[in-house]
């Protein structure tokens, strides 16, 4: 039996989603199966089931969708933005500060044998790992410290899709390009590539399946059409390319793209509503049109207020007739004073809040990390916290005002209905969980009608499990 590595040939290919409908398609057949990528660079992290750790996002969303506890191991090193030239770093699921980002290149047999260990945890338990590959696997200059692509395929042979976006044209330079500058050993686990995001005449590529495979003699394991998934983002590139339908709405949301902007999987469930326009906003102007503003989280609450002042957003956003949803680093920066004793998040001790509430935020040295259902607004809900920042209310709500740590609240049905009605008395919600089963089943069928899975499967030997 053979785990799977996906191996974009570009970035942003559609790897995570592909890893994911590949993992709830294996699960499906009845194979033992969980996911996995070494390294992410996200600011957008889930809290895990199993051992409270944080892990991005892609890989929390194909163990969900197959109905597994989330554990650290599917995801065993994250790096989060920090200053110029550092990271924040979180190994096996906990912080362990910041990092200037060259030394933390310079430490990979430190962090070889976390992946390595995380990876065989995960063999002694599954028949199949599919492992989520980051950018491209050739980058010649950094194939040494490559953990997600390189090292994972090479240390665990693991079988090698390709997947190739032909939106963004040079879709034969890239196919060619890196399987041939994959090292031999590489090359020949390679099962097929996989050509993504195909629009138009199916038929007129028919053409180039013959050249890939008869001219670079690589297998075309499928050729996917486009199709919109507004669901499971890794990074704020790849959701600012959701769509939405405009034809039924009520409200439009405003959500402040914060540079630092974390966590924003909390408003997939606004994306995928019919009755909410959500728009991100980049300046104080743009509020105007909106119903309400979000202020979302970030992973440097300094910078981004700093940022908010520069945009012209503090006026708005201190007046109490602004209608304001504020979300962990959000909630942080609407009390009068940020109080960072130990610089967790910048080199200020004290800076000046929004002022909208009363009292502090002190940084402390122990991040909360958690999970659980919450008291939000009169509202039981579940959610996840992830910061520095302690105060004296996890949540408040006051006149055109509602604010919290808690991540996540957005797919509360109830917690929707009781917010947005205020605004639109005609708001009548949806069921978010239903929509979000059926949007993962109908999407992973999609997948399945355009690529090969039994040859997949086939090459890597996997059997059913037995009843």
């Amino acid at each position: 039996m053979h785990s799977l590595s996906i191996f974009g040939t570009s970035s942003d290919a559609g790897k995570s989603t592909l890893s994911f409908a590949i993992t709830y398609l294996l699960h499906k057949q009845g194979i033992k199966v969980a996911p996995f990528k070494a390294q992410n660079v996200s600011n957008n992290s889930v809290v895990t089931d199993s051992d409270s750790g944080e892990i991005a996002i892609p890989q929390a969303f194909a163990a969900e969708a197959i109905g597994l506890e989330t554990r650290s191991d599917f995801n065993p090193i994250l790096l989060k933005s920090g200053g110029a030239s550092r990271a924040h770093i979180i190994l096996n699921g906990k912080s362990v500060g910041e990092s200037d980002v060259w030394e933390y290149y310079r430490n990979m047999t430190k962090l070889q044998p976390i992946v390595k260990e995380a990876f065989e945890r995960l063999q002694s338990e599954f028949a199949c790992i599919v492992a989520e590959g980051a950018g491209s696997p050739v980058e010649l200059n950094l194939m040494d410290k490559d953990l997600s692509n390189i090292y994972v395929a090479e240390t665990f042979q693991t079988k090698i899709i390709l997947v190739a976006d032909i939106q963004r044209g040079g879709v034969f330079a890239s196919i060619y390009g890196v399987y041939n500058l994959l090292p031999k050993k590489l090359r020949e686990n390679v099962i097929g590539v996989v050509v993504n995001k195909f629009q138009g005449d199916m038929s007129l590529f028919d053409a180039g399946v013959e050249i890939i495979e008869k001219e670079f003699q690589i297998p075309v394991l499928g050729v996917v059409p486009f199709r919109p998934f507004n669901l499971g983002f890794e990074d704020s590139a790849s959701l600012m390319g959701y769509t939405q339908n405009t034809s039924k709405i009520l409200l439009k949301v405003g959500v402040v793209k914060l540079p630092y902007i974390s966590n924003f999987t909390d408003f997939e469930p606004l994306v995928v509503d019919e009755e909410i326009e959500l728009a991100f906003i980049s300046s104080a102007s743009e509020m105007d049109s909106c119903d309400v503003v979000v202020l979302p989280g970030s992973k440097r609450v300094v910078d981004d207020l700093a940022w908010l002042r520069l945009r012209g957003f503090e006026e708005k956003l201190r007046n109490k007739e602004t209608k304001l949803i504020a979300i962990c680093g959000g909630y942080e920066m609407m009390f009068e004073t940020i109080l960072d004793p130990y610089q967790i998040e910048s080199e200020t001790e004290s800076t000046k809040g929004l002022g909208r509430l009363k009292g502090e935020v002190v940084f402390q040295k122990d991040k909360i990390v958690q999970k659980g259902e919450y008291n939000l607004f009169g509202v039981m809900a579940k959610g996840y916290e992830i910061h520095n920042g302690v105060t004296k209310k996890r949540a408040k709500s006051k006149r055109n005002f509602y604010g919290t740590f808690v991540h996540g609240l957005f797919e509360s049905d109830a917690l929707r209905l009781k917010i947005f009605c205020e605004l639109n008395t005609h708001y009548k919600g949806y069921k978010f969980a239903q929509f979000k089963a059926k949007a993962i089943a109908d999407f992973a069928e999609h997948i399945a009608q355009h690529i090969d899975m039994k040859k997949i499967i086939s090459s890597l030997h996997l059997k059913k499990i037995e009843n």
